[in-house]
């Protein structure tokens, strides 16, 4: 595995520093709501550490992680956190393709609902409205589920997967 620290340049935050930032965040807190994004940050940091990245991807990685600027003390730190978690998790989707679990499912049964609620009013028209927009809506969540499941597993399947 390549590996790397910026020893040189210690401004940087490293995935190791960051991990153990928000375990001494997660020591201190005691509401769940903010444990759970600690827990969901670190975890996402643990799985990058075990991968095999080239040493310009870890500094792109340590580089965002640096962006986010967590060492800031924001007087709402959940919102802050989970913002920063969103963000990264949009970096590391756009810039190595890596996706969380379950999230093409979740993206494409919320679509799929969406999808089938129009569907579901424009069948109604013809039945009755309540009808077609429960039958809309039951097809949107299967397809949705469907389709949503299956990118999952190529994306497991291709190592994309976090």
């Amino acid at each position: 595995m390549i590996w790397t620290t910026n020893q040189e340049n210690n401004k940087i935050m490293t995935l190791k520093n960051a991990i153990n930032f928000l375990e001494s965040l997660k020591t201190s807190e005691t509401k769940k709501s903010e444990l759970k994004i600690y827990n969901q940050f670190i975890e996402i940091l643990i799985k990058l550490e075990k991968r095999e990245f080239k040493t310009d991807e870890i500094q792109s990685i340590e580089l965002e992680l640096d962006n986010l600027n967590l060492k800031s003390n924001p007087e709402n730190s959940k919102k802050f956190f989970k913002n920063a978690l969103s963000k990264f998790k949009s970096f590391l989707k756009d810039t190595f393709s890596l996706t969380s679990k379950d999230y093409y499912t979740n993206t494409s049964v919320s679509l799929g609902i969406l999808f089938g609620v129009v569907v579901g009013v424009l069948i109604g028209e013809r039945f009755e409205r309540s009808l077609g927009i429960s039958f809309g809506i039951c097809m949107g969540l299967f397809i949705g589920t469907y389709i949503g499941c299956r990118m999952d597993a190529q994306a497991k399947a291709d190592g994309n997967m976090l």
